[in-house]
């Protein structure tokens, strides 16, 4: 039986690291084969100030993270990643997507992309229980699915529960850094509109469907009627990536 094949879906530069590299190493533990898609085919750089600097040592990734970064980064999978734009592109091979977050505005190369957004539309229809296609997505991550509309206009996360970073996060984030970071934390600028709020306005019924946690405990949702997993912010990638292992051996019947 062939491995699950998992692909990171990347803006070039900008991700959180920690919300990458570690799904990245626990997915390659459980024997995935992973692969990573950017724009034109761009070797994929994580937010550089939760890497290194004063920045890194207050606000970023832990020592565990920036070493399964480092790691990542040495694989041959992100050095020569595909290109979302290529006319040969398909998600058709692959068992999970993922989109990992980041505030840093880079991300917005996923974000808006109305190649995704049409990937996506065509995708995650495929995620309904009972298959073998699954999506996870974390923080900012979860924009680039909600985003993406079915041919009705609505979002593919209409009829969907997830979670996503919390605006109370956010606001405290952006808030605290402002005087030295400027709107650093706002990934839209100053004055937009936080991503929970963004993600709420394309579900049918924002009270009963988005569910989330202020606390540091880690916090994944998992929707009930298609293999689609979300989670908020760093602190959840790991229970995040441990959940899809999970899924994908189900779907695909992985020992």
């Amino acid at each position: 039986m062939t491995n699950p094949k998992v692909l990171f879906l990347m803006a070039d530069y900008g991700h959180d690291p920690t919300e990458t590299a570690v799904p990245f190493l626990a997915f390659k533990e459980a024997g995935f084969d992973v692969s990573f898609a950017t724009e034109n085919g761009k070797s994929p750089e994580c937010d550089a100030k939760m890497l290194t600097g004063w920045t890194q040592k207050l606000l970023g990734a832990n020592k565990s993270a920036c070493e399964a970064y480092h790691t990542m980064k040495e694989d041959p999978a992100i050095k020569s990643p595909l290109s979302w734009t290529s006319s040969s592109f398909s998600l058709d091979p692959f068992n999970l997507l993922f989109f990992p977050g980041g505030h840093e505005k880079g991300v917005r190369q996923v974000i808006d992309s109305p190649i995704i957004h049409e990937l996506v539309a065509s995708y995650f229809p495929q995620t309904r229980k009972p298959s073998t296609k699954s999506i996870a997505a974390i923080c900012h991550g979860v924009l680039a699915i909600s985003e993406s509309n079915l041919p009705n206009g609505k979002s593919v996360l209409h009829d969907v529960t997830t979670t996503t970073l919390p605006t109370t996060f956010e606001g405290t984030a952006y808030w605290g850094t402002r005087l030295f970071l400027g709107d650093y934390y706002k990934t839209y600028g100053a004055g937009s509109q936080s991503v929970e709020t963004s993600v709420k306005s394309q579900l049918d019924d924002p009270a009963k469907q988005f569910k989330s946690s202020l606390g540091s405990t880690p916090f994944v949702v998992q929707d009930d009627k298609y293999n689609y997993l979300s989670g908020r912010f760093p602190a959840d990638a790991a229970l995040l990536a441990e959940t899809a292992i999970k899924v994908v051996r189900e779907s695909c019947k992985v020992a």
